[in-house]
């Protein structure tokens, strides 16, 4: 109970800590959009190479878990083939997801 109280207290203290954020006056409209427009393109990139980078994590994983079930009960690698490659194509369709918000986000204004 002491962890969840501590985290607790934590996640209070950095909410109550942004709240003057919230509070300062909104800046000019045009300054801005001309920041935003700036480090769009660098934030979609980095954005995309995280997703990137978890997808190839994740396929990897998956690579050696079927290795290894087919290693250890080879009557079994037919499904286990079946099951790796449904869950492959679901993490690359997430990953091109990503890339699909990316040029959305990027789109030229």
């Amino acid at each position: 109970m002491s962890r969840f109280r501590m985290l607790l207290f934590a996640v209070v203290g950095i909410l109550m800590s942004s709240m003057s954020v919230f509070a300062q006056a909104a800046a000019e409209v045009g300054d801005n959009a001309n920041s935003v427009s700036k480090y769009r393109a660098l934030a979609a990139g980095v954005g995309f190479a995280i997703a990137v980078f978890g997808g190839a994590l994740g396929q990897s994983r998956i690579g050696a878990a079927a290795c290894e079930g087919a290693a250890r009960n080879p009557g079994a690698a037919g499904r286990i083939q079946t099951m790796m490659i449904l869950g492959l194509a679901l993490i690359e369709s997430l990953v091109l997801f990503a890339l699909l918000v990316v040029f959305a986000v990027v789109k030229p204004s």
